[in-house]
Formats: structure tokens, sequence, C-alpha cells
């Protein structure tokens, strides 16, 4: 029974360190992208879609990651500061930046495929949208999720020290209680229409970007031929990042999704599956960040200046300080 109960604290210790690393990489990375997008937005006279919609992103992930890693401290044992409004607080933030992380990835999508179309196109009248209509966009998406979650604030209580079999476990110190038929109906048919809508739109836009890319490469074969330049452009190195970037977010969709489903996380009591299946969901918000900054060759620049000037530093206070 000791083996036991060591060989699970050894798996739970190294699931644990794996989730703390993956979460402190992901808000290093969400912050240093969102900083870099708010002095561009302050910076430059014109602002893209593009950028204002991919610092919304890093905001999104970076609280998202934070209230994850509240909840790692819940699963972790620290149940001293969990009460109702804790856990309703905790639970309905994380609900509401999940939601808005895939209807803001969508649009993101849907953009870079608008940003790619044709200059004589319908669509190319969307490139440049005024600032109050981008932030009319984030607005609508922040309301519909926060009801699309709505649930959460509703059900959601601070788990009793006796087991109950009608309870939902969701940590260790907080479970959904029962509600409602019809409340349940409700919101379950917001949350999947907000799936299904804004990733069959996301699946829509990544199709018609491929499209676009295999016309653009009989393009550049044409030329090579005519031994003119085939260099790819800067929106299309860009679309080649996004569609990587919506592959991974499908791949890490569709297996949380199939894991939730059929392994019964949520209705058991186990810490280290639970971890797991955090560990797995959060992918996309720690390694999203890491592609966008990859394609950011000012925001390389600006770092590795930036790190050459630290290490000088350092070696001058070294070299010539007691």
């Amino acid at each position: 029974m000791e083996i036991k109960k060591s060989t699970k604290f050894s798996r739970f210790f190294v699931i644990g360190n794996m989730f703390f690393f993956e979460v402190s990489l992901g808000i290093v990375t969400n912050t240093v992208l969102l900083l870099f997008h708010v002095l561009t937005f302050f910076l430059q006279y014109r602002h893209k879609p593009i950028d204002q919609t991919i610092g919304h992103l890093a905001l999104i992930h970076l609280v998202m990651l934070l209230t994850v890693g509240f909840m790692f401290i819940d699963i972790s044992g620290f149940e001293d500061f969990w009460n109702d409004a804790t856990c309703k607080c905790v639970l309905y933030l994380y609900r509401v930046m999940r939601g808005l992380s895939i209807s803001t990835t969508c649009l993101l999508s849907v953009l870079q495929a608008i940003t790619l179309n044709p200059g004589n196109s319908c669509l190319a009248k969307f490139r440049q949208k005024p600032l109050h209509q981008n932030l009319c966009c984030f607005l609508f998406l922040w309301v519909f999720n926060m009801i699309a979650s709505g649930r959460f604030l509703i059900s959601t209580i601070a788990t009793p020290n006796v087991s109950s079999q009608s309870l939902i476990f969701v940590t260790e110190s907080c479970s959904l209680r029962p509600i409602s038929y019809l409340v349940k109906y409700i919101y379950f048919s917001l949350v999947t229409f907000r799936d299904v809508s804004f990733i069959g739109l996301m699946m829509f836009s990544n199709g018609y970007m491929l499209i676009l890319l295999c016309r653009h490469k009989k393009r550049s074969q044409h030329l090579r031929s005519t031994s003119l330049s085939p260099k790819a452009s800067p929106e299309q190195r860009a679309t080649q990042t996004i569609l990587v970037l919506m592959s991974f977010f499908m791949i890490i969709y569709f297996s949380d999704g199939v894991i939730a489903s059929t392994s019964g996380i949520l209705w058991k009591n186990d810490p280290i599956r639970y971890c797991v299946q955090m560990l797995l969901s959060n992918g996309y918000a720690t390694f999203s960040p890491l592609v966008l900054i990859s394609t950011k060759k000012q925001m390389i620049k600006g770092l590795v200046s930036m790190w050459g000037r630290s290490v000088n530093v350092r070696l001058f206070t070294d070299e010539y300080l007691p």
C-alpha cells in the first residue's frame, strides 16, 4: 500500500513539474507577445486588425494560464482559501478564457484569409477595419462567452467534506452541483453553437487559405520558368504560420475532447489524471506565442539586442567592479 502511494506521489510530482514548466513558459511568452503589441499599438500610426487580434489572444492566454495556476495550487492540496466565491470566480474565468481562445483564434484565421485575398476581391475592403469596429468585435466575443459560461456561476460550489454522487468534481476543492434540465440545455446549446460555428468557420478559412497558397505556388512555378524571383510575400509567410497554428489548435482541441469524454476525468477526483488533461488542454496557450514570436523579426531582433546588452553590462560589472 505504501509502495502504491509512493508511486502515485512520484507520478504526480513529475507531471506537476511538467505542468509548472508549461504554465511558466506560457506566462512569460504571452507577456512578451502582449507587451510587444501594446508598444506597437502606441508607436504605430496605422493599426492592423491582425496585430490587435494577436495581442488580444496573448492577453486571453495570459489570464487563462494564471487561472490554471490557481487551479493547480488547489490540486496540490492548498485548500485553505477556497470557498464558494473563489471557486465560482476561478472556474468561471477559466471557462470564459477558453471560449475566448476559440473565438479569437477563429477571428485570427478569418482575418489572415482576408489579408491573403487578392486586392480586387470583395473581401479586400475588410483588410483595414477601423479601430472601433475591431474593439466592438472583441466586446461581442467577451459578452457572448461570458453568457455561454454562465452555468459555472450558477452551479459551482466549494466541495464539502463528505462525498456526494450528485456532484461533479472539477478540482480538489470545487465541484459542480446539479442544475435544472432547462438551464443545462440552454447553456449546452450555447457552448455547442459556439464551438461548432467558430471551429467550422476556422476550418473553412484554413481551406480557403490553402487554395490561395496552392494558386500562388503554381504562379511561382511559372515565374521561376521565366527567371523571375518566386520569393513569397510576407502575407504568404504569415499565412503559413497561421495554418501551422490552426492545425496545432485542432489537434489539441479534439485530443482534449476525446480524453475528457472517454476517461471521465471530470467525474473522478484523481489529481494525476486531471493534471494530464490540463497539461494537454493548455498546450495551445503555451506554444502559440512561441510560433507567433518566431514570425516577428522585429521582436526577435529586439530581444536579441536586449539580451546582448544585458550580457555586456554583466561582463563589464564582473570585470571592473569589485
